[in-house]
């Protein structure tokens, strides 16, 4: 009998069961120790064969939390909870970057996570960004953009949204096909430019950069491809000019009610889509059944 649907893995009674006798021959273990463990049981890893260990634990949560397992206490809380992350913020003060974009070329566009300069990147998008910090869940890179030594720019990707309406129907795969192949489409999670650069044409030269740079980074770190982008534009304050001078293409607009909606009324502010294919046949390969 199956117990729950999560992250489109169905889990049975057999499988809370398989938990629940993991649980007691661990008793010492604690919960990211237990989630290491079934994933290795289950075989649970990513493309490039790193356990899905947030995943897991989630699962390992909401299995908690619905009464159908025991974990043990958690060990360390955080009170902004786990998908929140507050960095230090940065007090850095550049002087003004002006002038035609030639001006400042060449650009050197990093991608920081896992690196010394990530906590500068988490630092500006926290000072600087209207949203403040995220920490991204699941497969994400980090991109810092520096021109003659100086920070200008930021942007972060992720993976992308279980379900956009517009998206899905502008693509045309099925629900099962997009559950299989939502790992193919990266996110435009975060993007600033920062405010002393102000630079006429910087932002959609960027987007343009990092079409072209974006899919081999993620094939190398994550061990697939992806093939389309997209990302959210808040129309209350933004046109969405840049992408729309990089050549992406609107698809439409969100409900504004979220992935756990259950009123089917807007409780949030609804956002443009926009998305840029990687590839001609980004369509072919995304509704593609293996």
């Amino acid at each position: 009998m199956d117990v729950l649907r999560y992250r489109a893995r169905v889990v049975t009674d057999a499988d809370v069961a398989f938990i629940r006798d993991l649980i007691t021959g661990h008793p010492t273990a604690s919960r990211r120790a237990l989630s290491h463990r079934l994933c290795e049981a289950w075989n649970w890893v990513q493309p490039n064969g790193v356990p899905r260990d947030m995943v897991c634990r989630g699962l390992l949560l909401a299995l908690h939390r619905a009464g159908h397992i025991a974990l043990p206490p958690a060990r360390s809380v955080n009170p902004l909870g786990p998908q929140r992350r507050t960095p230090s913020r940065t007090m850095l003060c550049w002087s003004p970057i002006e002038g035609r974009l030639c001006d400042i070329l060449p650009l050197d566009i990093a991608q920081v996570r896992r690196t010394s300069d990530e906590s500068l990147f988490d630092s500006l998008i926290e000072t600087h960004h209207y949203l403040g910090y995220t920490r991204p869940v699941g497969e994400h890179l980090k991109y810092l953009v520096h021109s003659q030594g100086r920070p200008i720019a930021c942007l972060a990707w992720s993976s992308a949204p279980r379900h956009i309406g517009c998206r899905d129907r502008f693509i045309g795969w099925s629900p099962d096909t997009r559950r299989k192949n939502i790992r193919f489409i990266a996110y435009n999670l975060r993007y600033l430019i920062l405010p002393w650069a102000q630079v006429p044409h910087l932002a959609s030269h960027l987007l343009g950069r990092m079409a072209r740079m974006l899919a081999q980074d993620w094939e190398r770190i994550y061990g697939h491809p992806v093939y389309f982008l997209e990302t959210f534009v808040d129309p209350q304050r933004f046109r969405g000019t840049c992408y729309r001078a990089a050549n992406w293409v609107y698809l439409g607009r969100t409900t504004g009610r979220g992935k756990d909606d259950l009123t089917h009324r807007p409780n949030r502010s609804i956002k443009e889509v926009w998305g840029y294919p990687l590839v001609r046949d980004f369509r072919e390969r995304l509704c593609q059944i293996e």
